[in-house]
């Protein structure tokens, strides 16, 4: 007799559920040499005492680290910056970094990214993707291009592969990073070191509890050994070994997990935890709002974080209402216009080309890497740019943009926009208006460390190839139109960033023009056939602009219902 195959059932997850912070991986990786401790806690231990030592309530300032890591003032600020913006809470920005999330921030620094798969089409990429450095032959297998060759998100390492690669490093490296969270006692071997309740508190940085209703409960309160105590009366220091035996016990459980729900996946209908919101967009010509965009099955919407993914064509409107979690990421879009209108820590734009994008206001970082021929326009307390090429980004920023790996003929402008909730967004996400550091790229290496494409054996680095500032002559204005949304006395009427006075005055300039012109139409003294004429005329010109530059799908897309 044939047996009967028994239905695939949904893993059970663990009652306490370990997940990675993506953050820090994410965002909070520099390639700067002098960041990176290969050597374990070798150097890092003896560097933690030293910053304490020099510390003030256990914080330390830029000079103080520069001076420690015999590096740049410009980057331990860099570095300081960017541990705050990875951070789980907002920092006092005076405050300096505390030494204990400084010391875990640069272990992590030793983190590689998890690798695309091969692509199956190589030789056809390589007609189309230039190869103009010495970089490219290990940099084209990311190139946007690709993505549209393979039209498929396998390519692209998925989330769930990426938190698995996340996990496998923590629990590789956890040992080494308990050990910098620990103080000594007196004892012998397995005794010698402690962790107190605060401490574990840092560990914090870098993983969490995924279950739900678990935001806001501090780290600590979730284990054995810690839970129940106050901060009158804390819990007593517990061995470092029983920490690392419980923390490892349920990444582990974390990982076994994921890799059945994987396999039920693969053998089942299950549904597709990577699959979001953003493949309802496919094909689209139509801007999305909440009330027409059809909701995927919640479970795609537990990673506290939304997708615009594979837009072609077409145009996205997204606004607070229709973004899931604090983060966004603009994936693999090709000749379309995304507006995301919301408040957002993080946003990440990867592998798109001729494209238009506008990013609300971002509170802690932006990313666009991969991209060709795009246009960012956003309000945001700090970008990184990497591997991008003929891009322009119109930016409103109160930090230095940085720029890193290989980029070609990138253009830095003012921002130049708004929209009716711009500066409530501003203002629930930190974003100053009155600081713009635009015009102030920082500029690091070519080679990224943490990519091992980008990294391969015995290629030097040098230097990235900065980005020229736009003709102020070319610099525009960008429209977004009002559609979901009537004015009201707190609207943003304006551009909150004030414009420098070279391009102020090529907007005077080209406003000057367009009058005389207009009034030289009206003042013309014609017979009314001929006006009628010259009428038509222009209006097929402006036909012509708007299909020769594609305009005139945007604004099919944005005629809505």
């Amino acid at each position: 007799m044939l047996e009967e195959k028994p239905e695939p059932s949904t893993p059970t997850a663990p009652a306490l559920l370990i997940r990675p912070r993506r953050e820090p991986f994410e965002y909070g990786l520099l390639p700067i040499s002098k960041l990176i401790f290969s050597d374990g806690t070798l150097t890092l231990a003896p560097l933690k005492e030293k910053l304490l030592q020099n510390s003030t309530d256990g914080r330390v300032s830029a000079s103080k680290l520069a001076e420690a890591l015999q590096i740049p003032h410009d980057y331990a600020c860099l570095a300081i910056d960017t541990l705050a913006s990875v951070l789980p809470a907002d920092p006092d920005p005076n405050a300096g970094a505390d030494v204990h999330d400084l010391i875990l921030f640069l272990y992590i620094q030793t983190y590689k990214r998890l690798l695309p798969r091969a692509h199956k089409d190589s030789a056809a990429v390589a007609d189309v993707w230039p190869s103009t450095s010495a970089f490219d032959g290990y940099l084209s297998a990311l190139s946007p291009l690709q993505l549209v060759r393979s039209n498929s998100r396998r390519f692209i390492p998925s989330q769930a592969d990426e938190e698995a690669h996340q996990l496998s490093y923590l629990q590789k490296h956890m040992a080494n990073i308990i050990a910098l969270l620990a103080e000594p006692v007196e004892g012998e071997g397995d005794e010698s070191l402690v962790l107190t309740s605060e401490r574990f508190e840092h560990l914090g940085f870098l993983i969490q509890f995924g279950e739900k209703g678990s935001e806001g409960i501090p780290l600590s309160q979730r284990t054995p050994f810690f839970a129940n105590s106050d901060p009158d009366m804390p819990a007593a220091p517990v061995p470092a070994t029983q920490v690392h035996d419980w923390v490892s016990q349920h990444i582990t459980a974390a990982l076994e997990h994921n890799a059945e729900k994987a396999m039920a996946k693969e053998n089942g209908p299950a549904a597709d935890l990577d699959v979001t919101m953003a493949d309802a967009f496919l094909n689209q010509t139509r801007p999305q709002s909440s009330s027409s965009t059809p909701m995927l099955n919640n479970a795609a919407y537990t990673r506290s974080q939304s997708f615009v993914e594979g837009i072609s064509k077409a145009s996205v409107v997204k606004q607070t209402c229709d973004i899931k979690g604090h983060s966004v990421k603009v994936l693999n879009c090709h000749d379309s216009v995304i507006y995301i209108l919301a408040p957002l820590k993080y946003a990440t734009v990867y592998g798109c080309s001729d494209t238009t994008i506008v990013l609300g206001a971002i509170g802690k970082a932006v990313r666009v890497e991969h991209c060709e021929r795009v246009q960012v326009i956003t309000a945001a307390k700090r970008i990184c740019i990497a591997n991008c090429r003929e891009c322009i980004f119109f930016l409103g920023v109160n930090q230095q943009p940085l720029i890193l790996g290989d980029n070609h003929k990138l253009q830095v402008a003012p921002y130049n926009t708004f929209y009716a909730q711009l500066e409530e967004h501003m203002s629930q996400t930190g974003v100053v208006p009155t600081v713009n550091r635009w015009n102030e790229p920082l500029v690091l290496g070519m080679v990224d460390p943490h990519d091992s494409l980008s990294h391969p054996a015995g290629v030097s680095d040098a230097q990235a190839e900065s980005a020229a500032r736009l003709d102020p002559d070319l610099f525009t204005n960008f429209l977004i139109p009002n559609w979901y949304s009537g004015e009201s006395p707190q609207s943003t009427k304006y551009n909150p960033f004030p414009l420098p006075e070279i391009y102020m005055s090529s907007q005077r300039k080209k406003y000057s023009v367009l009058s005389d012109v207009q009034q030289a139409l009206r003042d013309l003294e014609v017979e009314e056939n001929k006006k009628r004429e010259l009428a038509c005329a222009l209006h097929m010109h402006f036909k012509d602009w708007l299909y020769a530059s594609g305009n005139i799908r945007q604004l099919y897309c944005l005629q809505g219902d």
